[in-house]
């Protein structure tokens, strides 16, 4: 089994240039499916999750080219399989968008329900209240959804979300972009990736209005061409490396990011005492001494994101004082690896929804294990600052989402190598 062996102690510095973002990529790339032709993706980040996905999709009858890292070239004019590959779509989460993308190109769908992080229970009640305001018929089992249309055929209609949930926002809209009528998101979620989602499907010729607010309109149109697209910066592999700059110190810029989408985690790490400079596409994070404590809420976009949580948690653990973390997304996301963070000295106390976390001088190398991607990330920055070496197992969580983490890291000065038992 591989695992990280972490010495920590030595502070960052250099340049990092941020990968395309996952949750963006694992949207952008089953939507290809609903164009005619061949769609040419850019800034492709090379993850497992990324991998996984693009197996399934190969293995629907969509042709897959690799011209050149970081590009991906998706050809399904031949697709004609409605039923995915049950084992690989077990193996991710954001496996569920094909349920709208087969729904929306083909009428109908069957596929396996999704795995992923196991931090809290994710039901997809929200998804499937989209597919039926749609007119699907939909019966859910515990191992699939079946989707067919209604007596009434599919159509455009009003969704109003009973949460601004981000994975059935991106269904609602890839379903809905190749039904006739009109398809109004009310109360949709607002992330950077819903946005981009959004301009892929323009550039293809869809017609979807209102991206990024809490309202999207979407005309169905009776087909997409294919074309180029280039995948936004990862807003949160961004954010996992400022973090780790300001828990262990140093100097790094953090280029092919936008500094807009940041602000929300910026904003939090200049509070705690970190110098942050924006320029046009990069950041530079310079730390020096002991962070200050902070207070950060969780909430969905241009809040606080709940998936800098675990990050900011290691931050909050070697700052000066008592902060408060409160997640009000995913409320069990703390037992990932608050536990882990104690066994190397942190003091952290979850109640509820809110953990409190008094902060000490130091981190002690220790064995620890990583239970979701987001979680595994705070463990490696944990090793980065704590005095003496950190073995981070369960490390394909963290492969999920991090392209090169080892690569990057390395260049940055840090001491971390990949072990395979």
């Amino acid at each position: 089994m591989a695992r990280y062996e972490i010495i920590g102690g030595n502070p960052l510095n250099g340049t990092v240039t941020i990968s395309g973002a996952k949750n963006a990529a694992v949207a952008i790339l089953p939507a290809a499916l609903l164009v005619d032709g061949k769609c040419r993706i850019e800034n492709v980040p090379d993850i497992s999750d990324v991998r996984h996905l693009l197996n399934i999709l190969a293995g629907m009858g969509a042709k897959i080219e690799k011209p050149e890292p970081g590009v991906v070239e998706i050809d399904s004019t031949g697709l004609g399989c409605t039923e995915p590959d049950p084992a690989l779509v077990r193996k991710m989460r954001a496996s569920y968008y094909l349920m709208g993308v087969l729904l929306g190109r083909f009428g109908k769908a069957h596929v396996a329900l999704p795995g992923g992080c196991n931090f809290a229970a994710r039901p997809i009640d929200q998804h499937i209240k989209g597919f039926m305001a749609l007119g699907a018929d939909v019966e859910e089992t515990d191992e699939y959804v079946d989707l067919r249309p209604g007596p009434d055929g599919l159509q455009g209609n009003r969704i109003s979300l009973d949460m601004a949930s981000v994975g059935a926002t991106v269904n609602i809209m890839i379903a809905g972009v190749l039904l006739p009528g009109q398809t109004i998101i009310e109360n949709a979620a607002k992330e950077p990736h819903i946005v981009d989602l959004a301009n892929f499907l323009n550039t293809m010729g869809a017609r979807v209005y209102g991206a990024g607010t809490d309202t999207i309109k979407i005309r169905g149109v009776e087909s997409l061409k294919g074309g180029t697209y280039a995948i936004i910066p990862d807003q949160i592999e961004a954010g996992t490396y400022l973090a780790a700059v300001a828990a262990a110190g140093g100097n790094v810029l953090v280029q092919n990011v936008i500094p807009k989408h940041m602000e929300c985690i910026t904003s939090k790490l200049e509070e705690m005492g970190a110098k942050v400079i924006n320029y046009d596409d990069s950041i530079r994070i310079m730390q020096s001494g002991r962070l200050r404590r902070t207070t950060v809420k969780t909430r969905p976009y241009p809040g606080f994101p709940t998936d800098m949580q675990a990050q900011i948690c290691v931050c909050m653990a070697l700052a000066s004082g008592v902060s408060r973390l409160t997640e009000s997304v995913y409320e069990t996301r703390f037992f990932g690896y608050c536990t882990e963070l104690e066994s190397m000295g942190a003091n952290i106390q979850v109640s509820g929804k809110t953990a409190t976390v008094v902060g000490v001088e130091n981190l002690y190398g220790a064995t620890v294990c990583a239970h979701d991607l987001r979680a595994g990330a705070a463990l490696v920055i944990a090793g980065l600052s704590a005095q003496g070496t950190t073995y981070v197992e369960d490390i394909h969580y963290v492969e999920r989402g991090y392209e090169n983490l080892i690569g990057k890291l390395t260049a940055l000065g840090a001491e971390i190598r990949r072990l395979e038992d």
